[in-house]
């Protein structure tokens, strides 16, 4: 007995439609390693169409793929994507950037929301959880396992901040970036500034050293999924 039928049936690849504002509506395809030609079977035809596996490895073939595709009121555009680990890809909108922004395993991708043409892509040294934009901030939050950063409109890392535990929770509450640790303790920051919002007792804090511009601290090493689960 081979190994893939020891697992059985590969999994199906997964879909989601989403409205976004500015009239663009997306639809998003993905599934597990070695599955890029069952997530590309059901393509919709028009538009333009780009892979963009190459900037994560030469052999995104065999990597998790997802695809996307963005029909607005310019023009329809489709992008496809690799990852090194099973992910579920997502969006936002960027409006003052014009960028239709996708986090999807390590990388963060700012395409123009019109066109679909790539303006950068940014990879974080660990898995992405989540990323955060608001008209307030002038900046992109982008949060991974160990680090935060925040982009800029052209994909420069603004600052960062590496994280003395794992994070596995991200949210925005109350004008705050609130992260819970895989311990369980939980820390603030302010997403214009990158500084610490803590209430007293309540962090699990940066890495000595980190902060603001700082460098990443020691990460653990996530292991990509070889049958993307």
């Amino acid at each position: 007995m081979t190994g893939e039928s020891a697992r059985g049936p590969a999994a199906q690849p997964r879909d989601a439609t989403i409205g976004y504002p500015g009239g663009l509506r997306a639809r998003w395809r993905w599934a597990g390693s070695g599955q890029g030609a069952a997530v590309f079977a059901l393509s919709e035809a028009g538009g333009t169409l780009e892979d963009l596996g190459p900037l994560v490895s030469a052999d995104f073939e065999q990597l998790c793929r997802a695809e996307l595709r963005i029909d607005g009121p310019a023009r329809t555009w489709s992008v496809r994507l690799a990852s090194a680990i099973h992910d579920e890809p997502a969006g936002l909108v960027w409006d003052d950037a014009g960028l239709f922004v996708v986090k999807y395993g390590f990388h963060t991708y700012g395409f123009e929301s019109r066109t679909g043409a790539l303006r950068w892509s940014h990879r974080s040294a660990s898995p992405l959880l989540a990323v955060f934009g608001s008209p307030r901030l002038a900046h992109l939050l982008v949060q991974s396992e160990i680090e935060t950063f925040a982009l800029e409109p052209d994909g420069t890392v603004g600052w960062r901040i590496a994280h003395s535990d794992v994070v596995a929770e991200a949210a925005m509450v109350g004008g705050r970036l609130v992260l819970t640790s895989y311990t369980g303790l939980v820390s603030a920051i302010d997403p214009a500034t990158g500084r610490s919002a803590d209430a007293p007792g309540l962090s699990f804090g940066a890495s000595p050293g980190a902060g603001p511009g700082a460098g990443p601290g020691p990460r653990p090493g996530a292991r990509p999924d070889p049958h993307g689960h």
